[in-house]
């Protein structure tokens, strides 16, 4: 007999779960990001992450799954702005009285990839990266946050890291 774990890897099961709870989760994200496009990127986002992982979620559990995973995603959205307004925020102190117009440009193109190479990352990486560089939080206390090891933290801000330098080295040329 299957069990309630793997039922939510049958698709016509998954087809049932997908239906009875679309219409709730996107008004729940709609209420979180007050954008419909944006609200329905989430919702779709975290049914394919309960397809990819449905053997490992248990049945009683997964509606509470879906909309965990939903408000994660506009939390991690939220962080991303905070980050962007952030550094938008810092940058008008700089005096740039007597910069050249140019290097005002090319300052602002820099800018515009790196937070593009930052949003390219994995959401694995740029969560790790954006907890510990943005929000100053330790390897240890977002391994507590994600529930996850202070190695597995390790790992991934060593390859976002690697990311961003290759991608910034890109930048320079």
């Amino acid at each position: 007999m299957d069990s309630p774990k793997h039922k939510l890897c049958e698709e016509s099961y998954f087809n049932s779960f997908y239906l009875e709870h679309i219409q709730a989760a996107n008004n729940f994200a709609f209420y979180k990001c007050g954008d419909k496009a944006v609200s329905l990127d989430f919702v779709q986002d975290a049914f394919v992450k309960i397809w990819e992982n449905c053997s490992k979620i248990d049945l009683a559990k997964a509606k509470t799954y879906l909309f965990t995973t939903v408000n994660n995603m506009f939390l991690n959205a939220v962080r991303h702005e905070k980050v962007v307004m952030n550094y938008a925020k810092d940058v008008p102190y700089m005096d740039k009285t007597d910069l050249s117009p140019e290097y005002l440009m090319e300052e602002d193109e820099f800018k515009k990839k790196l937070l593009l190479a930052i949003s390219d990352l994995k959401e694995e990486q740029r969560e790790v990266f954006l907890l510990n560089r943005m929000e100053d939080k330790k390897y240890r206390e977002i391994a507590e946050l994600l529930d996850i090891s202070q190695k597995t933290v390790e790992k991934r801000m060593s390859a976002a890291l690697k990311i961003l330098r290759e991608k910034v080295e890109e930048l320079k040329i």
